[in-house]
């Protein structure tokens, strides 16, 4: 028998063996004994595991709303309430051990804990008790598929379209194993995009969907980069907005512009992205329905899109600009980081889907810098993920 410890950053909760030997336990909570466990993953200094048998449960432990909750979001066996809770523990643990002593940060959520995901990818199943294709995902920690007759993470347009879809396949008797997997996306109005993508065969071009930001309208591709939450994804915006206080922002990982555009479109605005299929709908953002008719106004107000990775336009860096950061999870670059100091722009904004990265960046900035705010989003109820806002301002 195991006594659960705590919950750690990456959303596991934390053991340890008879022999010394750390365990992760996926399902499994602060307090409680782990009677019985499968193991998923076993090295040399530890051992990761799912936990099947509990005894003195957490009275924070609910049921789970979905059978498949391991493989899609794996703290559907929490209250919500504590969830939000770990998230502000979780970021203060993190930012402690990069050094650096925060208060316990607000934390905002719609509240909305299921079908807020617009976009979703299925793998496919052949059933031999029914020679039918089913939905599925993957166990946690394999690369065994597990069927799924309902799931609740995403908006229930998807789910919809995918079960029409898989039906059709089996009327067409058709077999899973043609298929990599079949990828969905649904917009705030509740149309429905992408498809399937099928073995040995280039994905195929689907039709771009549109949704409104604080009120813009923005193309993009289903199987591109978009935020999975746009109601909550609006509260960061607006909490950036608060700190655009310079009339040159440079916007860096800008995805399809949607940062960038919505909280700084009267500025003098660069934004940069490296991918090719993202700066193609970023340079259609910045000229179609978001800057419509600004075309012939004066330069500063005509945003400037660089097909570019961040840390080869550090020359772009000025002293009197607002930089944004929203890096991909590894975090940025450390030749960025040193620009960044060495030029010391006014305001750094920073989002990022990865604390520990972000507080690693951080951390090496603090010799210039001051951290004004930091804010946590949940984006992504009932898994650990955690999107966090760090505000810097120049000493």
């Amino acid at each position: 028998m195991i006594r659960v410890e705590k919950v750690i950053p990456g959303g596991q909760a934390l053991g340890t063996l008879p022999d010394g030997k750390k365990i992760f336990f996926w399902n499994a909570l602060p307090g409680e004994i782990v009677e019985e466990y499968d193991i998923t993953k076993q090295k040399a200094n530890f051992v990761e595991a799912v936990a099947t048998k509990i005894s003195n449960p957490s009275k924070y432990r609910v049921e789970p709303k979905d059978e498949c909750y391991l493989s899609t979001s794996p703290w559907q066996i929490m209250g919500y309430d504590y969830e939000l809770q770990l998230k502000q523990e979780l970021v203060v643990e993190i930012f402690r051990e990069h050094h650096i002593a925060i208060a316990k940060p607000e934390i905002f959520t719609d509240s909305k804990e299921y079908f807020y995901r617009n976009k979703m990818e299925y793998s496919l199943y052949w059933n031999n008790d029914t020679s039918k294709i089913d939905l599925a995902f993957h166990a946690r920690g394999s690369h065994r598929k597990i069927p799924i007759q309902t799931s609740s993470i995403e908006r229930s347009e998807i789910f919809k379209t995918a079960t029409e879809i898989v039906n059709t396949l089996n009327n067409n008797h058709e077999e899973a194993r043609n298929y990599q997997s079949l990828l969905l996306r649904c917009n705030q109005n509740g149309e429905v995009s992408g498809g399937l993508y099928e073995n040995h065969k280039p994905h195929p071009v689907f039709k771009n969907l549109t949704d409104e930001i604080l009120g813009k309208e923005y193309s993009y591709s289903p199987n591109g980069f978009f935020q999975i939450n746009p109601p909550v994804y609006e509260m960061v915006l607006k909490e950036i907005k608060k700190h655009i206080n310079t009339d040159k922002v440079l916007d860096l990982y800008s995805g399809v512009g949607t940062i960038g555009l919505s909280v700084a479109k009267d500025k003098h605005l660069t934004l940069v992205e490296c991918d090719k299929s993202a700066f193609r709908e970023l340079s259609k953002n910045c000229v179609e329905g978001v800057f419509e008719g600004v075309l012939d106004a004066p330069r500063k107000n005509c945003p400037q899109a660089i097909l570019a990775r961040s840390e080869e336009i550090l020359n772009y860096i000025e002293p009197d600009a607002t930089v944004i950061l929203d890096p991909p999870r590894a975090g940025c670059d450390k030749k960025l980081i040193d620009r960044l100091n060495e030029v010391k722009p006014e305001t750094i904004v920073y989002l990022s889907c990865n604390p520990a990265t972000q507080a690693r960046d951080v951390s090496l900035l603090l010799n210039n810098y001051s951290i004004t705010e930091i804010k946590t989003f949940n984006f992504f109820p009932h898994t650990p993920h955690i999107e966090n806002l760090a505000i810097l301002t120049r000493k």
